[in-house]
């Protein structure tokens, strides 16, 4: 692979785990060496260069490549029942709990789109909005979104939430807590979010 690779690993986990449960098996597995002779079933479908560790898939990827062939990875995984972890953004994807829109979208402002997030992914990429990371939202096609991205420049700017459902409207939310709370909200069909704050 020619420039800068990235990687995402994929193995099947009984329950949905941490970024630090996924991030210690990710980094363990590096440390082993990779296997030859039969290759997994969800092996064959990955796209990129893939990589056959015991009980676990390696998929490396050119930078340029990344946002396509890791929505593809994502959505392997998901149909397969496994758990995908993201080293470079360290996030992991697990199979559930997920929102109660089905395809709802998560959208970043680094490139990333996940079709049906589980509600742990939604809490941690909340955590990464930055310079590098200007925006997510979680979108229900063709009937409402919410998105939000960071107020200003300052530590203490809060957050720009916007909701629209046939119009739109915002808000500024002073910490993440509360863009956290609405967005999980959300995704589960509460609506407490819009009685909760002054919106305009």
């Amino acid at each position: 692979m020619g420039g800068v690779s990235v990687e995402l690993m994929v193995w099947d986990e009984p329950v949905p785990i941490t970024r630090d449960q996924a991030r210690a098996t990710y980094l363990a597995v590096r440390k082993s060496r990779p296997v030859t002779g039969a290759v997994p079933e969800v092996a064959k479908e990955l796209p990129g260069l893939v990589t056959v560790f015991p009980g676990h898939v390696l998929v490396t990827m050119d930078l340029e490549s990344m946002d396509e062939i890791s929505g593809q990875v994502f959505a392997v995984a998901r149909a397969h029942g496994m758990v995908c972890y993201d080293p470079q953004r360290d996030l992991v994807h697990n199979v559930a709990p997920l929102g109660i829109y089905q395809d709802m979208q998560l959208h970043t402002g680094d490139g990333m789109i996940v079709h049906d997030p589980d509600l742990g992914l939604v809490h941690d990429v909340l955590g990464t909005l930055s310079a590098q990371n200007p925006f997510a939202a979680l979108v229900a096609f063709g009937r409402h979104f919410l998105q939000v991205s960071p107020g200003g420049d300052q530590p203490d700017a809060g957050y720009e939430v916007e909701y629209k459902e046939g119009t739109m409207v915002r808000t500024l939310l002073p910490d993440l807590a509360d863009v956290r709370r609405a967005f999980h909200e959300y995704a589960t069909g509460d609506r407490g979010f819009l009685s909760r704050h002054a919106w305009s």
